[in-house]
């Protein structure tokens, strides 16, 4: 099989194992973890993949982005101060105990967005291989979950603060985390899973649109305007030509898909975003605008929110 055969099969059994029930994804976890799917499946993109990792530095955290499975994202969070790591959504844990190693860090907390297996697949294997690891996640479906949270609970890795977000509708136990340092003047950084992408958003697969409508314009968008978002997946490009597709005009959405191929081309991943620029391109975090309820043919912000997830279900994807 070719290169984009294979590609083919692992996005369709990508989309599978997101959505298997839990015996489901169990036997998938063990088809994976001996090696089986890797091997027949994914193996060949996921060495291949075109991107590459990239390190997001501040004074106060350093950020690793981890090119995970075909498009997914692992997030290496580092302290600066006391070299303490976090990871999220460890799917393909050697990976993260390369990178940690790499770092010289010492990892002590895995920060699971949600129960997806995508995103908690590898948990399990994680906490095998690193021992005393705290799992925090907001679904006891999601795998060696240690703490359990809720909506605005804290908790510290190293000296960086992390405030769990309640976003519920991708799906009903889905977490982002918010971290910053007391008294920093660097950006926050959230980690939004499948809640909030670059110039997109998740499907609502538990939930609806006046919970979608919550998470990223009540909760999300009441952030910082400089906040960093480190989303869970690579869709940046096909979400702005949807984009561009609702508001032809806005110069934003050109200017941002522009740059998206260049960095597509050169093998660079297009996160993070800040919430500031989500507002100027991201059709979901614009549905209190005009142009975009005259597009779905709505005058309702929330029911603008399900039209359009709606229609972006339904999308044809441009080649251009």
């Amino acid at each position: 099989m070719g290169a984009a055969g294979l590609h083919c099969r692992a996005a369709a059994l990508g989309g599978r194992l997101a959505r298997a029930e839990s015996g489901d994804r169990r036997q998938i976890a063990s088809l994976w973890e001996s090696g089986y799917l890797g091997t027949r499946f994914l193996g060949a993109h996921i060495e291949s993949d075109f991107r590459n990792s990239k390190v997001v530095t501040q004074s106060d955290m350093k950020v690793e982005l981890l090119p995970a499975l075909t498009d997914n994202y692992m997030y290496l969070l580092i302290d600066e101060e006391t070299k303490e790591a976090a990871i999220v959504d460890p799917v393909q844990p050697q990976k993260v105990v390369d990178a940690v190693k790499k770092h010289g860090v010492k990892l002590t907390t895995v920060l699971t967005t949600h129960h997806h297996w995508d995103h908690a697949g590898g948990n399990e294997k994680l906490v095998k291989l690193v021992s005393g690891l705290k799992v925090y996640g907001g679904d006891s479906r999601v795998g060696a979950l240690t703490q359990k949270v809720s909506h605005l609970m804290t908790f510290k890795v190293g000296s960086l603060n992390v405030k769990c977000l309640y976003t519920p509708c991708h799906t009903s136990g889905h977490i982002c985390y918010l971290v910053m340092k007391p008294n920093s003047s660097e950006p926050p950084a959230v980690f939004t899973g499948d809640t909030l992408f670059v110039a997109g958003c998740g499907k609502f697969f538990e939930g609806t649109a006046e919970e979608m409508y919550k998470a990223l314009i009540e909760i999300l968008g009441k952030l910082p305007p400089e906040t960093r978002v480190y989303c869970g997946h690579e869709y940046t490009i096909n979400n702005l030509k949807f984009a561009r597709h609702v508001e032809p005009h806005n110069s934003a959405i050109k200017e941002k898909l522009a740059w998206a191929k260049e960095q597509y081309d050169r093998g660079v991943p297009t996160i993070p975003s800040t919430i500031a620029e989500e507002f100027t391109f991201n059709p979901f975090m614009r549905v209190r605008e005009k142009c975009v309820q005259q597009h779905a043919g709505e005058s309702d912000a929330i029911a603008t929110m399900g039209a359009i997830r709606r229609e972006k279900d339904n999308f044809k994807v441009p080649r251009d």
